[in-house]
Order: C-alpha cells, then sequence, then structure tokens
C-alpha cells in the first residue's frame, strides 16, 4: 500500500470570525492511499486551535512506513498509529479516514456498510453562521436558504442584539456555539436564559475550557438550555471526566482521530445518556463525507464545511430536505473533482 499527501489551503466564502479570532482560510493535507489501483481518500485539517500545523502533520505522515498494510489488520494499523504519540489527532485521523475508504471500496459497499450503519441520509445539518456586520449576517442568511437549522457564532459583547437581528431575519432553529466566549458563570446565565426564548436547540461550549468542574456542574443544572462540550472534549478517553458537566458533546473527527475512535465515543454517549453532535472543522468533501457515515447515529449534524469554501477538491454533498444525502458509491463517498497529487506520486 503507497501512501500520498499534499498540502492545501481551503479559502473561505467569507472572513471565519469566532469569539477567538478571524481567518480566511484554513490549511489541510489531503491524503491519499492506493493498493490494487484502488484510491481511499483522507483528510487532516488544522484549524489553530487543534496545535497541528501543515509541518507537523507532514512530518507525521512522513514517518509511516505504509508498505506492509494489510486492510484485515485496520484496528491494529490505527492502534500503532496511535501509540506514535499522544497528540497528532488531525493526521491520525487522515489516515484513519483513507483507510476505511480503501476498505470499504475494496468490499464494494460504503463505509456507513462497512461500519453495520444502514442509512441513506443523516439527520438535519446545520449551516454556519459566523460573526460579522449586519450586511454580512443577511447574506448568510439568504445564502443558507436550503438549510433548516442555523448554527450561530457567538462570543462577542453584542450576542443578543446579534440573535434578536437574526431573528428578524428567520424563524429557523438555532444551534449557537459561544467558542469559550462567556468568561464568567453568572454572563453564561443571562444569555443562555435570553437565548432560552429564542427558538435555540442548544448552546456549545459556553465557558473557556479552564473553567473549574464545579462550575461546568452548576451551569448544567442551573441552564435552561442543553449545553454541549465542544473544545472541553477530543478523544473517548475524556468522556468520563465531562460526562457529570455537559448535556452533551461535539464529536469531530480532527479531534477524535477518526472514524474508529468517534463511532466508540458515539456509543459511549448513548450509554452514559449525553446528547451528541458530529461536527466538523473547515473541511472538503473528504472528511464530510466520511463524518457523515457515522452521522445517521448522532443527535445533531453540523457538516457544512463544503458549502463554506470555494475550493473544494471534490464533488460537493447533496442537500434535500435540510439533510446530507448519503452517496451509494463504494467507500466514503468523496469523488475528486481536481488533481491535486504531484505528477511523481501518481
Amino acid at each position: 500500500m503507497k501512501l500520498q499527501f499534499v498540502p492545501y489551503h481551503l479559502q473561505l466564502k467569507h472572513p471565519f470570525r469566532l469569539a477567538t479570532g478571524s481567518r480566511t482560510s484554513t490549511p489541510t493535507v489531503q491524503v491519499r492511499l492506493v493498493e490494487n489501483g484502488i484510491f481511499g481518500y483522507g483528510e487532516a485539517s488544522m484549524p489553530p486551535y487543534l496545535g497541528e500545523s501543515l509541518d507537523s502533520v507532514s512530518q507525521f505522515l512522513s514517518g509511516i512506513d505504509s508498505s506492509d498494510w494489510n486492510l484485515d489488520n485496520l484496528s491494529q494499523i490505527l492502534e500503532s498509529l496511535d501509540s506514535i504519540s499522544d497528540h497528532d489527532n488531525a493526521a491520525k485521523a487522515s489516515i484513519d479516514i483513507a483507510l476505511h475508504d480503501l476498505k470499504a471500496k475494496s468490499q464494494a459497499i460504503t463505509t456507513r456498510e462497512l461500519l453495520g450503519i444502514h442509512a441513506s441520509e443523516t439527520p438535519i445539518t446545520a449551516f454556519t453562521i459566523g460573526m460579522g456586520s449586519k450586511d454580512e449576517l443577511r447574506v448568510k442568511v439568504q445564502e443558507a436558504a436550503h438549510f433548516h437549522q442555523l448554527k450561530i457564532k457567538l462570543g462577542g459583547p453584542d450576542d443578543k442584539e446579534k440573535i434578536t437581528f437574526l431573528r428578524s431575519l428567520t424563524d429557523k432553529p438555532f444551534i449557537l456555539d459561544a467558542n469559550q466566549g462567556w468568561l464568567d458563570e453568572k454572563t453564561a446565565l443571562n444569555y443562555l436564559d435570553f437565548m432560552s426564548t429564542k427558538n435555540v436547540l442548544l448552546v456549545e461550549q459556553p465557558l473557556p475550557v479552564n473553567t473549574p468542574p464545579e462550575i461546568w456542574k452548576r451551569l448544567k443544572e442551573k441552564s435552561s438550555l442543553p449545553i454541549f462540550a465542544d473544545e472541553s472534549i477530543k478523544r473517548l478517553s475524556d468522556l468520563h471526566q465531562i460526562e457529570e458537566l455537559f448535556h452533551g458533546v461535539n464529536i469531530k473527527l480532527m479531534k477524535s482521530t477518526g472514524l474508529s475512535e468517534a463511532l466508540k465515543m458515539l456509543q459511549l454517549c448513548k450509554n452514559l445518556g449525553l446528547g451528541t453532535m458530529i461536527g466538523c472543522m473547515t473541511e472538503s468533501s473528504c472528511a464530510i463525507l466520511a463524518a457523515a457515515q457515522i452521522a445517521p447515529l448522532a443527535d445533531f449534524i453540523d457538516l457544512d464545511g463544503p458549502f463554506l469554501i470555494t475550493n473544494n477538491p471534490f464533488e460537493t454533498p447533496t442537500v434535500i430536505d435540510g439533510k446530507l444525502q448519503l452517496k451509494k458509491e463504494h467507500g466514503n463517498g468523496a469523488i475528486p473533482i481536481e488533481n491535486i497529487y504531484p505528477l511523481e506520486n501518481q
């Protein structure tokens, strides 16, 4: 089996503004595994807060010898990769995604069938509305016409005004993401009470990651809305540390090291009585369609990455009635529309 990879910057349609900063692009590394003429595609996306970079991912992938990998030993391969370091989650995810794609294709089935999931569509997916002026927000809401839920990025001083304005434009249900932007318990409770009257489904990460557990517990008890962990959780091992602090969790392939662990997280959350969301970073259809394979098992999904970028190197997924339609193609369903690999790698 041959491993190939190349850096690729995803360009955003609009500047992506959060409580913690703004950017116009996101670096990724696009991965391809080749065996017997079959391609398996993977992706590592690296928003700043993950702590990974093009250099770190490339260094991780450069140290991998895939020549003797056997798809029958998928679990052992992933365990071996995980043992290389205690971080590099997105880099590991790129290999996990490509391996699942390749194995499912080699068996002429979809990845969800490989994982024992039988579905033709996902739950309704949210479309993200970042921070911006009223004119920018109006345009973004118009662009989201085909989506039935909106995910609103908050964490600024004008959050109430922003939600009030958005409610003048649309009555679609909101998922709110404060991105750690509400800095204390009193502020968070005030906002949560206000937002609870605005057709809001849940709020992600209202307080900073370093908030003491006893404050999270009180917030969970007093909150008038469900609160979901995002930055406070990455992997399966984190779940037992936060199960009493949140009503649910946002599971992302780039945090969890890929499909294998994300599926285990979904299953454990169900056992613990925690709500689940399958979310994403800024990602192309490659990683989004991989996440979509397990999305039917989640309560909420936020898989809008391909709709927020201008240079998706794969076919854009279809959305019908607000739901991502799962492709019938074998594997994850990512179909390249341009060759991004150097000719010497063919």
